[in-house]
C-alpha cells in the first residue's frame, strides 16, 4: 500500500480541470499507454495579458498520475508561459503534500507535459526521444531523460532513477547502463566558474561557506533523506560530516567532491573539503 497524503487522495477522488479545451492555444502530450502512463495537457492563453487563463488534462495512469495532473493545472493558472516553466516536478509533489518516492515519475510526467505544451504554443519542436537514445526499452526512457531528471532532482542511485522515470523497473537489463550514466554524470559534471573571485576576509569566508552549505548543499541532500554537518573551517580546509542516508553511501566520495568544487567555485579555488564520521 502506498502512503498517500490527504491532498493526493482528494486530488485523485475529486480531480480538478479534467477534460479538454477545444480551442486550446497549447497542447502537450507525453508518455505512452503502452508504458502505463500518459498525459495530455491543454492550455488557454490570453493573447493580451500573456497569462494562462485555463488548463485541463486527460490522463491514463494511477492515482498519483491523476493527482499530479490535477495539481499541475492548478499551479499554471494565472502564470505566463515563462513563469509556468519555472514550476518543477518537486513543486507539483509539494503542492500535493508529497508523493511516495516510487510515484515521483508522475510529477516528472507533469513537468514534461508542461514543457511540451509551451513548446507547442511557441511553435517550437518538443525534443522527441529517438530509439537510438533509449536506455530502458521496457519503458522507453532515453539517456537524455535520465540525465536531465537526475540533475534536476539530484538523483544518485538506480532506485531513485526508477522512482522518477521508471527506467530500470522492468527486466533490469538497463541497470548497468544507468549506473554508468550516474557515475559519469556526478564525477565529470562541468562547473561554471566565475571569471574573478573576490578577496574575502577570514570572517567573510567562513560566513560564505556556512551560507553555501546551508542554502545550496543541504537542501539537495535532504531531498534524498541525507544531510550534512559543518564540523570545522581552518583556513582553506573545510571539514564536514555526512548524515542520514548519505552516511556510508557508495556515492559519498562524489558528493564530497561536488561540495568541494562548489566551494572552490564560489569562495576560494584552494579550498579542500574533507569528510569525517
Amino acid at each position: 500500500m502506498w502512503e498517500y497524503t490527504e491532498k493526493v487522495k482528494d486530488a485523485f477522488l475529486h480531480p480538478k480541470n479534467v477534460g479538454e479545451i477545444a480551442d486550446a492555444d497549447a497542447v502537450g502530450e507525453v508518455g505512452s499507454i503502452v508504458c502505463g502512463d500518459a498525459l495530455k495537457l491543454f492550455l488557454k492563453i490570453d493573447r493580451e495579458t500573456g497569462r494562462i487563463t485555463d488548463a485541463k488534462f486527460q490522463t491514463f495512469g494511477c492515482a498519483s498520475a491523476i493527482a499530479s495532473s490535477s495539481a499541475l493545472t492548478e499551479l499554471v493558472k494565472g502564470k505566463t508561459p515563462e513563469e509556468a516553466l519555472k514550476i518543477t516536478n518537486q513543486d507539483i509533489a509539494a503542492f500535493l503534500g508529497g508523493l511516495p518516492e516510487q510515484k515521483m515519475h508522475c510529477s516528472v510526467m507533469g513537468r514534461e507535459a508542461l514543457e511540451a505544451a509551451i513548446a507547442n504554443f511557441r511553435g517550437e519542436p518538443f525534443p522527441l526521444e529517438t530509439k537510438e537514445g533509449v536506455v530502458c526499452k521496457c519503458f522507453d526512457v532515453t539517456e537524455d531523460k535520465i540525465r536531465k531528471v537526475a540533475i534536476d532532482n539530484h538523483l544518485t542511485t538506480v532506485d531513485e532513477i526508477t522512482n522518477y522515470t521508471k527506467a530500470g523497473g522492468g527486466c533490469g537489463e538497463c541497470v548497468p547502463d544507468i549506473e554508468a550514466i550516474l557515475r559519469e554524470l556526478w564525477s565529470i559534471k562541468p562547473v561554471e566558474k566565475p571569471a574573478i573571485q573576490k578577496k574575502l576576509t577570514n570572517l567573510q569566508k567562513i560566513a560564505l561557506i556556512q551560507e553555501i552549505i546551508e542554502n545550496e548543499v543541504r537542501p539537495g541532500l535532504q531531498a534524498d533523506n541525507g544531510d550534512i554537518e559543518l564540523i570545522d573551517i581552518d583556513g582553506n580546509k573545510v571539514t564536514v560530516a555526512l548524515r542520514g542516508m548519505c552516511t556510508g553511501c557508495l556515492m559519498s566520495d562524489v558528493t564530497i567532491k561536488g561540495i568541494q568544487e562548489k566551494l572552490r567555485e564560489l569562495v576560494n579555488k584552494e579550498i579542500v573539503v574533507e569528510a569525517v564520521q
